[in-house]
């Protein structure tokens, strides 16, 4: 495997060599970091001004084979790390990081997240000590480790997260518009049509009652993950176990969910 640490729009460095291509197996999406990494940063009352920073590496997602990369070069040389760069609270800080960690396993792409990491270092990363594994004695470090795993495990068991991340057949946007209150949904979709997955984020402290979000067929929805559950963290708002599409038009599809979606609230279901 050769990845390309490659930031500029050369075409076809994960082409082959018969196709006029560099041959590297995947190439950073340098581009898809940058903008996550902005948008991420902002105040949520600024976000609705930026909602297309989190949208736009779709559009020339299909031109590579890439891996999403957040990684050492983001964690040093007082950049933060990735816990620190979110705003708010304590609290807050870790909401936002699960939602965005949510966003970025849903995403097409190969994923990429430097060590410590995943349980949230709060200190940037260094070379001349240990992470600091002291941090999973605290609750909400433990809770993110746990939630990281859970993607994780989600990642491995769940083909349509990654089978076909660099065409649209594996992705589609259920709605990416709804920038007043930033919020996200997408489906991913697998091969052979089953076990599909359908992501609902939101970006803001803002609790949304009643969020209607369009699906693509009747039939139920089975919740696989929920940000806000207490053991990653969370403030513990609960989400329907199983939702039965209703039919009405929502998003442009014939077919909707409704649910609460909690403040800085990842939701993912299962059809």
């Amino acid at each position: 495997m050769t990845i390309a640490e490659e930031s500029t729009a050369w075409p076809k460095v994960t082409a082959a060599p018969e196709d006029d291509g560099l041959g590297f197996t995947f190439k950073w999406n340098m581009g898809w970091m940058h903008d996550f990494c902005d948008y991420m940063k902002l105040d949520p009352y600024f976000r609705k001004n930026n909602h297309h920073k989190m949208t736009f590496a779709m559009s020339y997602n299909c031109s590579e084979k890439y891996i999403m990369p957040l990684s050492h070069d983001e964690v040093v040389h007082l950049k933060c790390s990735m816990v620190n760069k979110m705003p708010g609270y304590t609290i807050d800080k870790f909401a936002n990081l699960r939602a965005g960690y949510t966003f970025m396993f849903g995403h097409s792409g190969k994923k990429l997240l430097f060590m410590g990491q995943e349980f949230a270092q709060e200190r940037e990363w260094s070379e001349t000590r240990e992470l600091d594994w002291f941090l999973l004695g605290e609750k909400l470090n433990i809770g993110m480790k746990d939630f990281v795993a859970e993607l994780l495990k989600l990642y491995r068991k769940n083909p349509c997260l990654y089978e076909l991340d660099d065409s649209w057949d594996g992705f589609e946007w259920i709605n990416p518009n709804d920038a007043d209150r930033s919020t996200y949904s997408f489906i991913r979709k697998s091969k052979d049509g089953k076990n599909n997955m359908l992501f609902v984020l939101n970006m803001t402290p803002m609790k949304r009652e009643e969020y209607y979000v369009g699906v693509p067929k009747k039939g139920k929805y089975k919740l696989v993950l929920n940000s806000d559950e207490e053991r990653f963290g969370g403030l513990g708002h609960e989400l329907p176990a199983e939702l039965k599409a209703i039919k009405m038009e929502c998003d442009k599809k014939d077919y909707a969910i409704k649910f609460d979606l909690p403040p800085y609230g990842a939701a993912v279901y299962k059809f």
